[in-house]
């Protein structure tokens, strides 16, 4: 039941493409692309990159510029590909975000100007960042609405902004009661959100499609499972999609609680897609023991992450 996801709307799954490194930490290209080779064997709608879960903050500018082109190449057009663009400065985050149209890139992801703890930009300011994103460019941007950037972002705000900003048409959610405010968004801003999405590795999936999502940006280890629960919803399945979420949520739990933005990479490592599955220093490697169980986890639903590289 695959739904379509070349043209806009993007519909579907869209999950987030790790960062693969070699054991001394550099970039590993050739691992990269067999990775995206898998995600997009696997199922994937379109894929995202150099997002969180890409470790895109252990990364330097010289090596983001590198995975954008080298992934984007390689992608070549197969499958959509977003960009996280994500910087506190305008000029920078729309400079990114050009340079990710001209390469490619079927839309960018960003979050709000955040730095540490407490670095914050007003109401206006946010309205004026992503206006003059927008501006810039001429494809789709999805705002990020995370806990990590400290900032609230009222659905009246983001349904505004989806009205008046040109290229604001795609959210994704994951805050607490994500379900309240994507439902909100959809009733505040109307056919001007072409894509409320989903987000935090599908923990909260099924609430978010029954509040109206479209799409979902999961962790990349597995989105044919997760193609097992929003593809029979959006066909009009919704006691199919019930029953693959009762499946799938131990292995959708083990990611979100326990391995974190490991999850994807200790995954492939295990199915032969990559030689190393080490997040970059100073990020800590998951605990040998939640490693066993997200293992355990995932050998019980026979993903074909486990099997593609064998």
């Amino acid at each position: 039941m695959a739904m379509p996801s070349s043209v806009r709307p993007y519909r579907g799954v869209f999950p987030v493409v790790p960062t693969i490194f070699t054991e001394a930490g550099d970039l590993d290209l050739a691992g990269q692309k067999r990775c995206v080779d898998f995600m997009i064997d696997a199922g994937s709608n379109g894929l995202c990159i150099l997002a969180n879960f890409s470790e895109q903050f252990v990364l330097t500018d010289a090596e983001r510029e590198l995975l954008m082109e080298t992934i984007l190449a390689h992608v070549a057009g197969r499958v959509p590909v977003i960009v996280t663009t994500t910087h506190f400065s305008t000029a920078a985050c729309a400079a990114r975000s050009r340079r990710a149209q001209e390469l490619g890139a079927a839309m960018v992801m960003v979050m709000p100007p955040y730095h540490g703890a407490t670095i914050r930009v007003p109401e206006a300011g946010i309205v004026s960042f992503f206006q003059r994103v927008s501006d810039a460019i001429d494809i789709p941007i999805m705002i990020q609405d995370a806990p990590v950037s400290g900032t609230t972002l009222p659905a009246e705000l983001l349904a505004r902004m989806a009205r008046e900003i040109a290229n604001i048409s795609y959210f994704k959610v994951e805050v607490p009661q994500a379900a309240a405010k994507l439902r909100r968004l959809i009733e505040l801003g109307g056919d001007a959100v072409e894509g409320p999405w989903d987000g935090e590795e599908a923990i909260t999936l099924l609430a978010d499609l029954d509040a109206g999502a479209t799409g979902a940006m999961t962790g990349g280890g597995y989105p044919d499972g997760i193609r097992q629960i929003i593809d029979p919803f959006l066909a009009g399945d919704r006691e199919a999609a019930v029953m693959a979420y009762g499946r799938w949520l131990p292995l959708i739990n083990h990611e979100n609680r326990q391995c974190g933005l490991a999850t994807a990479k200790i995954l492939m490592k295990e199915g032969g897609i990559i030689a190393c599955d080490s997040v970059r220093h100073p990020l800590p490697d998951p605990h040998p023991a939640s490693r066993a169980g997200l293992l355990d986890a995932a050998r019980r639903l026979d993903p074909l992450v486990l099997r593609w590289g064998r």
